[in-house]
This record gives C-alpha cells, structure tokens and sequence, in this order.
C-alpha cells in the first residue's frame, strides 16, 4: 500500500472544486482511499484517522489545501495525484473583448468589475469569511446564494437584515439549490421550459432536496416552475424571523408569470410562517411544512405535511387533475413481499438528502412507531441504536462527509452502508434516494444498484426512489429502469419510498397506496 499527501500552503480551493479533485483521484484505478480538502482540524483528524503520516502536514492550517491518496501502488498513487491536481487547477479563465485569456479574478470586486453584467454571487468559502464576502455581495448590488456553512447565527440575522433593507436576497447559509428564471445554481434539476407546461409555480424552500423533490415532482407532473428560492435551514426559525421567505414570498407574488407558490420546510416556528404566507397575498399558497401538526390558523394558506402532498396540492389550486403516485405500486410491494423471510422485519434508510431523510422520518415514525436516526425527530432517538430498530440516516452529515465527498457526489460511503444492511438477516426493506441533476453523479445507478441486486438475490429488499427530471443530464429514466433491472422497487415520489418499505415491513401491501399525508397506522 503506497499512502502520501500533498500540501499546497495558503491556497483556498471552494468545496465544489475539492469535489471534483476528490472524485478524479477516486476514480484512478488501484485508489483505496483519496481527498482533496483544505487543512481544517476536522480534516486532519480525518487523515490521521485514515492512517496517513502526520508528519505530512507538519504546520498545515485552515487556510492550506492537501492532496491525500491511498493506493495499492506507487504507480497508482502518482496517477491519482496527477488527477486530482488537473482537476483541482485546471485553468479556468475568461476571454477578454480581444480575444486573449485572462486569470480567474482573486477577489469579489475584480469579479464584479470583470462581469458588470453579474447579478447574483454564489459564495462558497469557509464560514469564518463567508459573511465579510457576502456583505461585499450586497454591497456591490448583488443577490447572494450562500452555500457556505458553519456561519453564525448573528452573522446570519445581520446579512438578512442589511439584505432587507437593499431589497436583495440571501439565500442560505447552508443553501445548496436555487434555480432563478432558468438558470440552475448549485444541486438544481432541470425543468421544462415554462411554454411546455400548463400552470407556473415558484418554489420558497428553507429545505435543499425538498425544493429539488417539489420542483422535480411539477415537472413531471406537467406544471411549470418560474423559480426557486433557497432560504436555508434557519430562516423560518424564531431568531432569524423569516426575513428572506417573506422577500421571496413577497417577490413571486408580485410575478405575473407565477400563478402560485409552494412554500416546503421541516416544521417552522409557527409565527413567524404566518407572516410568511402572509406576503402572499391573492396568490395562491401551499405549505409544505414536513411533520408540523400545528395549523396555521386564520392563514388563507392550503397545508400539508409532506413534499408529496404539497406537490399533488399545488395541482388542485391551480384545478388540475392529480395522477395518483402509487400507481402500480401494490404490484411491486406484492412481488417484493412474496418469498421474503419472515425474520426480516426491519427498515433501514441511507439517505443522501437531508430534508428527504426527515421526510421519511415523518412517515416510517406514523406507521411503524420509533426510528433511530442521526437527525432524529426526538432527540432520545438519536443513534446508535437499540438492536432489532428502524434506522434511517442522513448520510450527507458532517460525520459521514468529513474527509469525503457528499454522497449524491460520490455513491461509494453509501455502498459500505448498503453491504452492511444487506448483510443484516433482520432488515426486510433499505430505502435509497438517488438525486439527478446539475452537482449530482453523473451516473449514480451504475454505482448503486450491482450492489442493489446482490441484496435482492440474497433475500434483502431495496426500495429506490429517483429524484430528477427528464432534462436531468443523468437521463432520468435510464436510472430509474436500471435500479428496475436490480429488482428493486421504485417509487414515483420519496414518501411513497418509505411508505412502500414500510408495507413490506409489515406485510401490507395497502401501507404504500395510504393517501399522500401517510399518517394512517
């Protein structure tokens, strides 16, 4: 075994471009293990974790980039680290009016100056200088799509309110998806053009896969989507106050392309929705608010609890028929539950999407009783947990994500957890999410689902939900009659995923067509 790292001192690469160095060396043939990564602690414990020498990084801090390679060769190792170099510093300049290629511009304002034109920043640097960045965005005359983490709360109320007062949105931190007119940023599907659909939505999501998921869902269910807005996770929360879901709220309402609104979040503080859909005016709002019981009283709002029924809601407002999402799908829960071992009787989730994760949490937890998770709903589930328990994680976690790519980038943390739960005589039913789309592999299923059909011939049952388009690079389709090949059940929408695993769980075919609120036992 051949193992090194490279260190590049005072050299600051964004997490997409450590990404895609990552996934370069990882696909170098005789590589075990391999990341491209700025020296934070976390990542050097990561790489001591890993067995790598810390003489290596001697000195290293935050502000420096290594290469780190494990392979089964010095030949391999060399290969990988070439790869991942290319990739992390391939050129990347613009052309001036003459002709000539110009450096990539160091800073905020050289960009500005470059591209005068520019109306949004995306900001993707460590937290610690994501806030002096994005106030520089504002000042500038920008909108911002923050997808830094690991900013502060009070640095996040003071950007959102100086953004109020500029009329320019922060969406973020932590905000991965935004799709503004018809240009993607970040993790984003691509949707049909607004000429081809019957109806325009515009989606305002404090949740990064549940916009994807809605968005997603409109489009094949024939409903144009004008936007959609990323808020991060936090601003509904009582200490932000909703600033920037009331501004976009607000914005779409005012859109005469935008018939009506979808807003999704894990449950919200209720208040502060209020005056949220508030902003809405005459247009017609929906609220996806995942798991929230609590109504939202005296609100001319239509809420529901899941992605799926926000999705099928939006339908109704705009007086379009809804297809039924669990169509032809007892038929696949029959075929899985014939022959399986009576022992098998639990469901395990790997989830790469946060919100998707939670979603199902909402789901499994009304129909089979308690699931341990990561992201718990009750904090006394948090795992690790009992034996013989429903488990469902979120994979895309900092715990599981340090010193590797986000598994909708790479698949490969998600195939040690599903040869570990396929190896588990007591699991009846593993749900995966494959997100497509713009950041996404470019090939997730021909990852997932060899692995897929080896649990299926040894008895297991995999459960796969496929979240894209049909404009999706991935080819949406494609991936979705490969996890078929593998034999496992796929599903029109996330929830329909957990309520299918469920009723193989426990037998009971009808568990998967429950009504799209699946709150029923």
């Amino acid at each position: 075994m051949s193992a090194g790292v490279v260190l590049y001192k005072d050299t600051y690469l964004d997490s997409v471009v450590q990404l895609s160095g990552t996934r370069a060396m990882r696909e170098v043939p005789g590589v075990d293990w391999a990341a491209v990564a700025m020296a934070t602690e976390a990542n050097l414990a990561t790489l001591e974790k890993e067995g790598f020498d810390p003489a290596e990084w001697a000195g290293a801090g935050p502000g420096d980039l290594f290469l780190a390679v494990r392979a089964d060769s010095d030949e391999a190792r060399t290969a990988a680290q070439d790869a991942g170099r290319d990739a992390a510093f391939s050129p990347r300049s613009a052309s001036t009016a003459a002709g000539a290629a110009e450096p990539d511009p160091r800073s905020l304002a050289e960009a500005v100056a470059r591209q005068a034109a520019s109306n949004v920043a995306v900001i993707s640097v460590p937290g610690d200088y994501a806030a002096l960045e994005t106030h520089q965005a504002l000042g500038a005359g920008l909108d911002v799509l923050l997808f830094s983490d690991n900013v502060s709360l009070d640095d996040e109320i003071a950007l959102k309110t100086r953004a109020t007062e500029l009329g320019r949105l922060v969406m973020g931190p932590g905000a991965g998806t935004a799709m503004l007119g018809r240009t993607c940023l970040g993790f984003a599907n691509v949707v049909a053009p607004l000429a081809d659909r019957v109806g325009a939505v515009g989606v305002v999501a404090a949740a990064g896969t549940g916009a994807q998921e809605v968005a997603a869902l409109l489009d094949r269910f024939g409903v144009g989507v004008t936007h959609v807005v990323g808020l991060g996770g936090r601003d509904l929360g009582a200490a932000v106050g909703g600033p920037m879901g009331r501004l976009a709220v607000r914005t779409m309402a005012a859109d005469p392309a935008t018939d009506a609104i979808l807003l999704v979040s894990k449950p919200p503080d209720p208040d502060v929705a209020r005056t949220v859909v508030a902003e809405a005016g005459d247009t017609p709002l929906v609220a996806a608010l995942i798991g929230m019981d609590e109504p939202l009283d005296g609100a001319s709002v239509v809420q529901v609890p899941t992605l799926e029924a926000g999705a099928l809601a939006v339908l109704g407002v705009l007086g379009r028929e809804a297809p039924d999402p669990a169509a032809g799908l007892r038929a696949q829960v029959d075929a899985a539950i014939t022959g399986l071992d009576p022992g098998r009787t639990l469901v395990r989730g790997l989830y790469s999407g946060g919100t998707l994760c939670y979603e199902s949490l909402v789901v499994l937890s009304r129909v089979l009783g308690p699931v341990w998770s990561n992201t718990p709903l009750d904090k006394a589930l948090a795992v690790p947990a009992p034996p013989s328990s429903h488990v469902c994680l979120d994979l895309g976690e900092e715990e599981y994500t340090q010193g590797r790519p986000h598994p909708m980038i790479d698949p490969e943390a998600r195939l040690e957890h599903l040869r570990e739960q396929g190896a588990d005589p007591e699991v009846a039913a593993i749900v995966l999410d494959v997100v497509l789309g713009y950041g996404a592999h470019p090939d997730p299923a021909g990852e997932l689902a060899g692995e897929c059909a080896r649990i299926v011939a040894g008895g297991g049952r995999v459960v796969v939900y496929v979240l894209g388009t049909e404009g999706d690079p991935q080819g949406l389709a494609a991936q979705r009659r490969a996890f078929l090949d593998a034999g496992c059940v796929v599903t029109e929408t996330a929830a329909r995923a957990a309520l299918a695993a469920a009723a193989i769980a426990r037998r009971d075919p009808s568990i998967a067509e429950l009504a799209p609120f699946g709150m029923a036992p």
